[in-house]
């Protein structure tokens, strides 16, 4: 097969069958349920003997027979406990579970255990994220439409105590796959808490083994698993240690005065910089400029402890707070893993500290940014105020703003920017951002290339005369993996004096589509749904 479809092709009764089922698509409808095996078959009777098919058959082979789930018997956290102690047969507390032997070995070392127990086990602590789609208030004018957690970016903070049995659930209350990954587990969490449908929610149930700062993240199976981190699915999960305590805390004898959460994250315009890194605004804990406007304040010869992560998910961050010293830090949170001093901390995109240092007996303002200036140009700053009247001890959590929908619709009145890295955002004060302006093209322009990347279309909108045709690339990178393919696409028409629906496009293949009739057209990707591109046709009257 060729890298590029016939465009005779392109209205197949398959995909005018597609193409009417979608006319009637809603922002609200669900992803293409059929889309997966559509192209399984088709790689399976028409791609077979190409390269990328040949590639992704085997992986579909090598995949096969994996296991899926886990065993599942009832313990109690105090029942681990003793067991760790030596108290309780391991047998009985795990009788019939798998790997029993390595169980056995792991439970007698003097290092943590992996997190693994048994899913039915009781747990000391619970937490239910929930993760939708949707709009939310960034500062600085800035709507940013994506992906949230509990209504937010970043999603809520989860803190647990070193040895803690926790379980997680996930509910999907949006209208595509969703899922989560939790880095504080060591242990399996895909199988359990993986492509979770709309309206369905899932669980997994570890033991915090290994004190420290973490990520948690969506991560839904093949549907894209990167661009949920992208569009701006995480938050922090931290292990607080149980016995060793961190160093500034053994000297002073008591705990932080002012313990803070700190998340630098990142916001796309478009699937395009998502993948190539160039994000439109950087934050601290969701917000542009959050503490400059709302400065953390604590007092002269206050125990600052700062859990900072770099959710990134594309730059580096050298945290830095103007006037402080270190006098403690310990790489990615861990209270063995310390050194002294130090004017920065720096954290690729998971990577993670806790800080610790004394305020000055100095009051005044001191800047907290990251040293890699392009950040902080872009939203990344923050102000702590030392000033002897402040109200401490005190903690500041990561959780990102959060707004209901009557706020965002007056903070939309007096907005001036929208913008969405998947779809056009709407124009607000009438400038639309960048990536979301027309691309105009005149008669002497054949035909136009729209990319395919980063689960998103670009150029977003395009302006052409009658008689151009439109060819789409897909530009994603993609393999098989947990049952679903990853990076396939389509373009199928919504709304439009015309129908059209291109083949799904595997990397590196096109279809195209020659308009002839004037109007507007909006198509989606139908395997994820949240892809919008629009194509105006104008009138060759005008």
């Amino acid at each position: 097969m060729l890298n590029r479809y016939s465009p005779s092709t392109m209205l197949t009764a398959t995909a005018l069958a597609v193409g009417i089922g979608m006319a009637a698509f809603s922002p609200e409808a669900q992803a293409c349920p059929s889309c997966n095996d559509s192209f399984m078959h088709e790689l399976k009777t028409q791609r077979a003997d190409t390269a990328v098919g040949r590639d992704l058959l085997a992986a579909v082979a090598n995949q096969e027979g994996l296991p899926l789930g886990g065993s599942s018997q009832a313990i109690t956290a105090s029942a681990v406990a003793a067991a760790r102690g030596g108290d309780i047969d391991l047998d009985s507390i795990f009788d019939g579970a798998e790997f029993i032997e390595i169980i056995k070995r792991d439970e007698a070392l003097d290092i943590p255990s992996t997190s693994y127990v048994p899913q039915d086990v009781e747990p000391d602590v619970e937490f239910t994220i929930r993760l939708d789609e949707g709009e939310t208030y960034i500062g600085q004018g800035v709507i940013y439409d994506g992906f949230l957690s509990d209504g937010k970016i970043p999603g809520p903070t989860l803190k647990v105590t070193e040895g803690d049995i926790v379980r997680i659930t996930v509910e999907n209350t949006g209208t595509i796959p969703h899922g989560a990954s939790i880095h504080a587990a060591d242990t399996q969490t895909s199988k359990y808490i993986g492509d979770i449908g709309p309206g369905q929610s899932k669980s997994v149930t570890f033991r915090a083994n290994m004190p420290g700062v973490y990520m948690w993240h969506c991560a839904p199976g093949g549907h894209a698993i990167p661009m949920h981190v992208l569009f701006g699915q995480y938050g922090m999960i931290v292990v607080e240690p149980k016995e060793t305590k961190y160093k500034l805390e053994e000297k002073l004898g008591h705990g932080p005065d002012l313990e803070l959460y700190m998340i630098q994250h990142e916001f796309y315009a478009s699937g395009k910089d998502a993948i190539e890194g160039n994000p439109m605004y950087t934050a601290f804990n969701g917000k542009l400029f959050r503490y400059v406007e709302e400065p953390i304040v604590a007092k002269p010869g206050d125990y600052v402890r700062v859990n900072f992560l770099n959710i990134g998910p594309n730059l580096v961050s050298t945290f830095h707070l103007v006037g402080i010293i270190w006098d403690f830090v310990y790489w990615q949170g861990h209270p063995e893993a310390w050194m002294p001093g130090g004017q920065t901390v720096t954290a690729g995109p998971s990577d993670s500290w806790v800080i610790e240092f004394r305020v000055p007996p100095d009051e005044g303002a001191y800047l907290m940014l990251s040293h890699a200036v392009g950040s902080t140009a872009r939203g990344a700053i923050g102000v702590l105020v030392a000033d002897a009247g402040a109200d401490t001890p005190k903690t500041v959590l990561a959780d990102g703003p959060e707004y209901t929908e009557e706020e965002i619709e007056e903070i939309r009145e007096s907005a001036v920017r929208a913008i969405s890295p998947f779809a056009p955002a709407e124009r607000l004060n009438g400038v639309p951002a960048e990536p979301d302006r027309p691309v105009s093209y005149g008669p002497e322009v054949d035909e136009v290339f729209v990319q395919i990347i980063g689960n998103s279309y670009y150029p977003k909108i395009i302006e052409i005369e009658p008689g151009t045709r439109v060819t789409w690339v897909n530009e994603d990178v993609f393999t098989y993996m947990a049952g679903e393919f990853s990076g396939i696409h389509n373009a199928v028409a919504i709304d439009g004096p015309e129908l059209f629906a291109t083949g799904m496009l595997g990397h590196a293949e096109a279809d195209s589509f020659t308009f002839n009739e004037p109007g507007e057209y909006t198509y989606i990707c139908t395997p994820h749904p949240y892809m919008k591109g629009r194509v105006v046709v104008r009138d060759s009257a005008d």
